[in-house]
């Protein structure tokens, strides 16, 4: 069954330093979002990939991003004032799918991201038909700010795409914005709503997500490892 994915990028550029909206910087000569699009719009029986910006910058993100995807089509939508508001814009746009059974899966990943992975991808859309929600999770190897004592191995870094059964992710959401409860992340929303199963798949170091100007340097060096898979 088709999988529908929502890609945020609604953020900005201030904590990077940059005039524009950070994933609109180049990376390898293409846009930070578009390595993200790209990877999801190549998810086999992809049904729908939702795009959510800022209205402001709504036509600096169809320029920049219309060349590098080729006859593939993605839906662009405004997001809102906080990363829960912009998830629950795309999920309201997906709604009536979700409803008809035409979607079992959404994908939510953060476009500032855009070194994920294909086989990431893959793994979090399987993880999730099975058990009914999947996160990425890395080790934290520093010390907790709190205390500064030592982390165990049962802490673990959350990333995105995180995964999980449509029909879930549209009740809690729903539910959610009834309550006028946000989450920090698509996991909390739907953890807090829907007693599911999430499974956590390895994640990785080089899923970083560009935040401070230190970050598009690295993601630059980490993209030019391997040939751009496309």
């Amino acid at each position: 069954m088709p999988v529908a994915v929502v890609v945020l990028g609604a953020g900005s550029g201030s904590r990077v330093g940059a005039e524009v909206n950070k994933v609109l910087l180049p990376l390898r000569g293409v846009p930070v979002l578009v390595w993200s699009l790209r990877e999801a719009l190549a998810l086999d029986d992809v049904r729908r990939v939702v795009l959510v910006v800022r209205p402001q910058d709504r036509e600096a993100v169809a320029e920049a991003v219309a060349p590098h995807l080729g006859e593939r089509e993605v839906l662009v939508v405004d997001g809102g004032a906080t990363r829960h508001a912009s998830e629950w814009a795309a999920i309201r746009v997906l709604a009536d799918d979700v409803r008809a059974g035409e979607v079992d899966v959404v994908v939510v990943h953060d476009g500032a991201r855009p070194l994920a992975g294909a086989a990431l991808w893959s793994d979090v859309v399987a993880a999730a038909r099975e058990v009914g929600g999947a996160i990425p999770v890395v080790p934290v190897t520093h010390l907790l700010h709190a205390d500064l004592s030592p982390v165990t191995e049962q802490v673990g870094g959350v990333q995105t795409p995180q995964a999980f059964r449509a029909a879930d992710v549209l009740a809690a959401y729903a539910d959610a914005d009834r309550d006028g409860f946000e989450g920090t992340d698509t996991a909390a929303c739907v953890a807090t709503y829907r007693a599911v199963d999430v499974a956590a798949v390895p994640g990785s170091a080089t899923n970083l997500k560009v935040t401070f100007p230190e970050d598009v340097a690295l993601a630059d060096e980490l993209a030019g490892l391997t040939a751009p898979w496309w």
